[in-house]
């Protein structure tokens, strides 16, 4: 995640001025809140979070299956 370091906010300046974490999210599309100088949670539009999904089982076995024919050696050397 890429992470524009304007829109990194302390909690304690997001619990008193929230209106301008709101701005910056209209202005940026996310807001990283930061707990102890840690990223913590993340801010965004609500019409992004459709966006974000989840891979549903077809796809994990996919990608799964792809990973074992490329590392098809190593699981063998695995299995001895």
């Amino acid at each position: 995640m890429n992470v524009n370091t304007e829109t990194l906010v302390p909690i304690s300046e997001a619990n008193q001025n929230f209106s301008k974490v709101a701005r910056l999210v209209d202005n940026y599309g996310t807001v990283i809140i930061l707990k102890n100088n840690e990223p913590r949670y993340v801010i965004m539009e609500f019409n992004q979070a459709d966006s974000l999904q989840e891979a549903d089982d077809a796809e994990v076995a996919r990608i799964s299956k792809q990973l074992m024919e490329r590392n098809k050696a190593v699981y063998a050397e695995l299995a001895k």
